[in-house]
């Protein structure tokens, strides 16, 4: 694997914990929450771009993900400034994530090999990711209802999915070299 890959995982994992923690701020009606989800957006965009342009061999699935980043970057300044743009930038989200969805997405998580001795601990640790998932989309939802305890489930949710991405960002990477060269790019 080359090393930009490894230098640039990082820090677009970081910028994305900082990016939940900017949605968990802006939820909870804090100050400077748009100025971090900003610096978020434009650091994800401005990174990935860099690391698609650095990567040697490029396909189709790199072009999506970067049109896919780009356009989601754009659309979330966009949003921070109440800028009006038109319903295109959505469209051309919506489609690239399909197209990586259908090309690339539930592979990623058949690719890595089961080590025996952490396999419990990783299962356990990707249902919390899960629960975190769902605690999202039901506060979400419960929110848009007015109901009662919606704004304490998304919060906890946003918690635990800032926990997950800080966590695996600073962990040391166990994987073998072999496995690192098959799992290709680090998904977003």
């Amino acid at each position: 694997m080359d090393p930009y890959k490894k230098a640039m995982t990082k820090p677009l994992w970081i910028l994305m914990g900082a990016m939940a923690i900017g949605f968990l701020m802006k939820i909870l009606g804090w100050r400077l929450a748009n100025d971090v989800m900003l610096v978020s957006f434009i650091g994800i965009g401005m990174l990935y771009s860099y690391r698609f342009w650095k990567k040697p061999l490029k396909k189709f699935n790199d072009y999506n993900k970067l049109v896919f980043i780009l356009f989601w970057s754009i659309n979330g300044v966009l949003n921070i400034f109440n800028v009006p743009h038109n319903l295109l930038i959505h469209a051309i989200i919506a489609i690239s994530f399909v197209l990586w969805f259908v090309f690339e997405g539930t592979s990623y998580f058949f690719r890595r090999k089961k080590n025996a001795k952490n396999r419990h601990f990783q299962f356990l640790w990707n249902i919390l990711m899960v629960i975190g998932t769902l605690a999202i989309i039901a506060g979400s939802l419960l929110l848009i209802l007015k109901w009662e305890y919606a704004k304490s489930l998304l919060v906890i949710g946003i918690a635990i999915l800032c926990f997950y991405i800080f966590k695996d960002s600073f962990t040391l990477d166990q994987r073998s070299p072999e496995e690192e060269q098959n799992g290709g790019e680090y998904q977003l």
